[in-house]
């Protein structure tokens, strides 16, 4: 039955809404968190990637939250996904996030409240009754602002039942146009998500007027199985992120829901309105700003996931590729041809090239970009697709990065103390530095800490290779944490050393970022939902 919806008017019943949560539970993630030009460009990437809803953040969180929910909505001001705020019961919560979404053409408030018997009796220390209330005056004062509220149950798929569907009917009956029942844990299994979406729909006056939701943890990994159950039990939209990230471990994958309801139509006969073609773009840019690369065995996204080494599996796709993949590359966003380009290669090729893998650049962004493959294709004897997204990566969406990288020379050798010689720009101002250490990298690292004075502990030095051969570029991933923030930076280039420089001035900017956007002030309390 077709359902009338103040954001999307009269929706099909095979339509499901995608609602992305990447810039917040997503940004929940210890490591994970952005900063607000990171957020708008993957705003705009969700966007063009077709998600309903877009859940841009948790605006009383901290005044970095607030002023990133308010920049995407201005963003989206003239049309584009429905700009959600997640609040807490609070009136306060409530009120900031009304102020966050009010510059978007459409708005939506998600508020939620916990309703298990253990969340309200060790988090909340609220009566069932007690929340009940709290349920219909946090609705009631959403919806005297915006058409479009959404309403949750922390730890729903934990909560008695009898007291769900009173939460539930207490949130329709005040004007809750979504109703989201989070498996916030990862606790339930498909028959539970099933059972409880059934339950509401079939026991809860005015359950047919309102769009059920689903959100999924993945902390026994199935999150996406759960989330495909609650739509054969009548949910109608999907909250989820991209790569799976979120609070522990993770949430539901967008793009495996995704391919999932389109590969499988003959048992999962629903639509979105998902272009899945960019699907793989939107999976980089955000592995990119995260710092976070996929698994290699990652469904849809994962490097690996149309590759083929066992004999009989290539023989059978050399014959026909259906024997072996149940959807083409292509239709998630990778190309047949991974060999691209050459040291020959002109600029109109590489930026046909830089367009096909998603990247959109203004001149001076290209002429970097081009100055840097050209150096890269003279090191190199062969270029490859994944060496142009990691040089573009590393070097042209850090433009406007506080502290760069301009020139780095090492001594090294046996019976001989390495030494870093090191030039760099902070705030516009060059700065110079030389250090020894017990090791090339060591020494680097004690040269930039003498620039850029920090008390941040290095808890991860990882290195990987681009692509195969003695020539591939190495991209180098470092971990800072400092006072309880962790930050990821990454760096890719031929040289190793120059690439974990790289990898720790991309960890620094972010350090500093966050040292800016979470100071909030005392009246603002923190606070995680899910």
């Amino acid at each position: 039955m077709a359902i009338n919806h103040p954001s999307f008017g009269t929706i099909a019943d095979n339509r499901v809404i995608v609602f992305d949560t990447t810039l917040r539970d997503g940004e929940q993630s210890p490591g994970f968190s952005m900063n607000l030009e990171e957020k708008l460009r993957m705003a705009e990437a969700l966007a063009e990637l077709g998600v309903d809803v877009m859940e841009a953040g948790f605006p009383i969180a901290s005044q970095g939250d607030f002023e990133s929910v308010q920049s995407i909505a201005q963003r989206f001001a003239k049309g584009g996904p429905v700009v959600c705020g997640l609040s807490r019961s609070a009136p306060g919560d409530i009120l900031r996030a009304v102020e966050a979404v009010k510059p978007a053409a459409r708005q939506r408030i998600h508020t939620f409240i916990s309703t298990s018997d253990l969340h309200m009796r060790v988090k909340l220390r609220m009566t069932p009754e007690a929340v009940l209330e709290a349920v219909t005056n946090s609705v009631s004062l959403a919806r005297n602002h915006v058409a479009d509220v959404e309403w949750s149950a922390e730890d729903g798929s934990r909560t008695d039942p009898d007291f769900l569907c009173r939460c539930v009917e207490a949130a329709i009956k005040a004007g809750a146009t979504t109703i989201n029942i989070p498996d916030t844990v990862g606790y339930a299994v498909p028959e539970d998500i099933a059972r409880i979406f059934s339950m509401l729909r079939e026991r809860v006056p005015g359950a047919d007027g309102v769009i059920f939701s689903a959100h999924n943890h993945d902390d026994l990994g199935l999150a996406v199985a759960n989330t495909i159950a609650a739509l054969h039990a009548g949910a109608r939209q999907v909250e989820a992120t991209i790569n799976g990230i979120g609070e522990r471990a993770g949430n539901a994958a967008l793009e495996e829901v995704a391919m999932a309801l389109r590969t499988r139509q003959d048992v999962i006969p629903f639509s979105t309105g998902i272009v899945t073609q960019n699907i793989l773009r939107t999976s980089r840019l955000l592995a990119t700003i995260t710092s976070f690369d996929v698994q290699p065995n990652k469904a849809i996204v994962g490097r690996n996931a149309f590759a083929h080494e066992s004999g009989i599996h290539q023989d059978g796709v050399l014959k026909d590729k259906a024997t072996y993949e149940i959807m083409t590359p292509e239709s998630v966003g990778w190309t047949t041809n991974s060999l691209v380009m050459g040291k020959h290669s002109g600029r109109a090729a590489f930026r046909d090239k830089l367009s096909m893998l998603g990247y959109t650049l203004g001149d001076n962004q290209l002429n970097d970009a081009f100055r840097r493959f050209k150096d890269l294709a003279d090191r190199k004897k062969v270029v490859y697709d994944e060496d142009i997204v990691a040089l573009v990566d590393d070097e042209v969406v850090r433009i406007k990065d506080r502290v760069k990288l301009l020139a780095l020379t090492v001594a090294t050798g046996m019976g001989t103390r390495p030494t870093a010689s090191l030039v760099l720009e902070v705030d516009g101002e060059r700065c110079d530095a030389v250090a020894g250490g017990d090791g090339a990298v060591d020494a680097t690292f004690n040269a930039l800490q003498q620039v850029v004075p920090h008390k941040a502990e290095l808890k991860l030095y990882a290195v990987q290779s681009v692509t195969g051969g003695t020539d591939a570029q190495a991209r180098v991933t470092v971990r800072l944490e400092e006072e309880g923030k962790l930050v990821d930076g990454q760096g890719a280039d031929t040289d190793t050393i120059v690439a974990s420089a790289r990898a720790y001035v991309h960890a620094l900017n972010k350090l500093l970022a966050k040292r800016v956007r979470t100071a909030p002030p005392e009246i603002l309390a923190p606070a995680q939902a899910g």
